[in-house]
């Protein structure tokens, strides 16, 4: 049975497999066959031993994560996002990197890809690339049918495929895993409504309404709006295409030709370009500005009080969802009944950040 507290090894003194034995709570022969693989031992059990053997510092705990670590799975994981220049993407192929390393039960190497654009003349040759080297792929994409139908095809081959952030292929894919987008949408709607100073025209800015996290996230928003506080008057939506350029120059204009303007919430990307447009014209309209993700820009605009809030996909665990989902597909098949995996958001205001 294991000790409640780590044992006290004397300075200087060299850490014996007796010493782990006991730091472990196993004998000595269990660590043996650890070390040298004689004979079947519980993962588990070996996962403890080469804990123990961390934290006390004993000089083979390198051999043994190597022990460990012989015999599992490789599996090739394929991903597609976007935006390769983009902080907020940058951050995301890290988190993935960081969080296939750390798998447990197999060795895993990522492959991650950035698709130019969410048109399918930029996604499918990715995709098409990807299931002919990954054995699960996982992507942020905009729902269209000629994406549905190359997802239809992998999972016909047994390649299951994730959407990311915004749903797409619904009743194809594998599974959905990021936020309840109806939640978020009247998450935001709520705020606003508290935040303004007074009833007026809100603006709506989309990446695109091809993006079901985008369409949803507005619906949502108008529909608190249309319940709850009538007074105020959602504008149609603006397409930015998630560019900055688009977006500064449409928040630009619309700031200068709309004296009822009392804000804007942006369910998608091109958030730095509205704040360059509040930075240089914003100054007294007291507009109340909501945007979705968390990222250097958006993290400093915050703390100068342009933006009232910002909602965060929670990326680390995210990901841990992500690698643990595909591993259970790899294994079990691609599923009958595709899920979704809801997570909580984050919601960043300017005295938390």
């Amino acid at each position: 049975m294991m000790e409640d507290r780590p044992i006290r090894i004397a300075r200087g003194k060299r850490v014996t497999i007796a010493d782990l034995a006991r730091e472990a709570g196993v004998s000595v022969a269990t660590v043996d066959r650890v070390l040298n693989v004689r004979l079947p031992v519980r993962e588990e059990t070996a996962q403890r031993v080469h804990a123990a053997a961390h934290a006390i510092g004993y000089h083979a705990a390198g051999l043994i994560k190597q022990r460990l670590q012989q015999h599992l799975p490789h599996y090739k994981l394929g991903f597609i996002l976007r935006k390769p220049t983009h902080d907020f993407y940058q951050d995301f192929a890290r988190k993935i990197e960081e969080s296939v390393s750390m798998a447990k039960s197999f060795h895993g190497l990522p492959i991650i890809e950035f698709a130019q654009s969410h048109l399918p003349r930029d996604l499918l040759p990715l995709l098409k690339d990807l299931g002919s080297r990954c054995q699960a792929i996982a992507m942020v994409a905009a729902d269209h049918p000629k994406i549905t139908a190359s997802v239809e095809e992998l999972k016909a081959k047994g390649i299951p495929v994730f959407s990311l952030l915004s749903d797409f292929a619904d009743g194809v894919r594998e599974g959905y895993i990021g936020l309840n987008n109806s939640k978020v949408g009247r998450t935001a709607a709520w705020v606003f409504s508290k935040a303004a100073k007074r009833p007026g025209k809100v603006a709506v800015f989309v990446g695109s309404h091809r993006f079901q996290a985008h369409a949803t996230r507005e619906t949502a928003f108008r529909a608190y709006f249309r319940e709850n506080a009538p007074k105020f008057e959602v504008l149609d939506a603006l397409v930015n295409l998630d560019e900055r350029q688009l977006t500064y120059e449409k928040l630009l204009d619309l700031m200068q030709r709309e004296p009822e303007l009392v804000g804007f919430y942006m369910a998608g990307g091109g958030i730095e370009g509205a704040i360059s447009a509040l930075r240089e014209e914003g100054s007294g309209q007291d507009l109340v500005a909501i945007v979705s993700e968390m990222t250097p820009q958006s993290r400093g605009a915050l703390a100068d009080d342009i933006l009232t809030m910002a909602v965060g996909t929670p990326m680390r665990r995210l990901c841990q969802e992500l690698i643990m989902a595909m591993e259970r597909a790899i294994k079990a098949g691609v599923a009958e009944s595709p899920g979704q995996t809801f997570l909580p958001f984050d919601i960043y205001l300017p005295e938390n950040i």
